[in-house]
């Protein structure tokens, strides 16, 4: 996979869907392909932004002068053991919404959303008008209604990507990937 694949598909699904898309990747393949090009390349496709989970905010100048350069928001990740002054520092430079992650740790489905996440909403709110997502071990419609209740978005994307690979067939992967899109949907519904 190649950043060129990324910003095709990006802009196939954009156009199929017209829903505001954002990227998640790693710097260094940014850094690589070229800070101004991806911004360029991304806003011309209809990409709606980035969150780029290991870009301190310290060093992220030349991506969010990019970034605002082209329309895109710049989403970073706030994390539960994240100090309020932090909290700050990080949602003042940031835009479109915050990603909050859920629990400490790397990304996955998981059997509970984890106590914290509430928390780190709340803290989180108090530095910032942005939205508040949380992301991290979500990955069923009991756990999405969870997030919901207290945070203005729930991000899923380890549970769709273990659908399209526990899937016999490439068309069956998509399907279970829209069952699952509805179920989570309805579990969202049912909390607000």
């Amino acid at each position: 996979m190649k950043i060129r694949d990324v910003i095709r598909t990006v802009g196939d699904v954009h156009a199929a869907t017209g829903a505001p898309i954002l990227c998640m990747t790693y710097w260094n393949p940014v850094d690589r392909y070229g800070v101004e090009r991806f911004a360029a390349d991304l806003a011309a496709v209809g990409g709606a932004g980035c969150i780029l989970p290991d870009l301190p905010v310290e060093e992220s100048e030349v991506w969010r002068k990019a970034a605002e350069q082209h329309g895109l928001a710049t989403v970073f990740v706030v994390a539960p053991s994240s100090r309020d002054e932090r909290l700050a520092k990080i949602t003042a430079a940031g835009s479109g919404f915050v990603y909050a992650a859920s629990l400490m740790g790397v990304t996955g489905t998981r059997e509970s959303v984890g106590q914290e996440a509430r928390e780190l909403v709340a803290r989180t709110r108090a530095t910032t008008a942005l939205p508040v997502c949380v992301g991290l071990g979500v990955s069923n419609p009991a756990q999405a209604a969870e997030v919901a209740a207290f945070a203005d978005g729930v991000i899923v994307g380890s549970a769709f990507v273990k659908r399209l690979l526990d899937a016999e067939t490439p068309e069956a992967g998509l399907d279970g990937v829209r069952r699952l899109a509805g179920e989570l949907a309805e579990g969202v519904r049912v909390a607000r």
